[in-house]
């Protein structure tokens, strides 16, 4: 799984008990994991469909680094199936998982359109042919 990105738990994020607030963090979750689907799918017109069970396994609290990775783990004919993990990035223990996560690729008419995915598009790959890389 692949961790890119990096949020910094401030006092804006932390709910009364003083730990990091569940609908921050699943925000964030869903944000990064758009983010990756257009990515994947080279769409921006993507929605979220379906995300499984959220299983908080530990607490993040003011001044953690948390990072989150999220890894594709099927592609339908017109949906990527995600898998997400958040983490503390200093200690590495696991604060949260999302075993399932569906986003639908949609045409330019707003219904489900065919994107024509069927494996993981890397960094290194997207770049290729571009005269920028070696």
């Amino acid at each position: 799984m692949n961790f890119h990105t990096r949020k910094w738990v401030k006092p804006e994020d932390l709910n009364p008990n003083g730990t990091l607030f569940g609908g921050s963090l699943l925000r964030w979750i869903d944000e990064e994991a758009a983010i990756y689907a257009i990515v994947q799918l080279g769409n921006q017109r993507v929605v979220t469909k379906y995300i499984s069970e959220i299983n908080f396994v530990s607490a993040s609290r003011q001044g953690d680094i948390i990072e989150l990775g999220i890894t594709a783990t099927e592609f339908g004919r017109t949906s990527i199936t995600l898998t997400c993990e958040v983490r503390n990035k200093i200690t590495r223990k696991s604060i949260l998982t999302v075993e399932k996560m569906v986003f639908v690729n949609l045409g330019e008419d707003g219904l489900p359109a065919p994107h024509g995915r069927t494996e993981i598009k890397y960094v290194k790959d997207q770049f290729q042919g571009d005269g920028l890389s070696e």
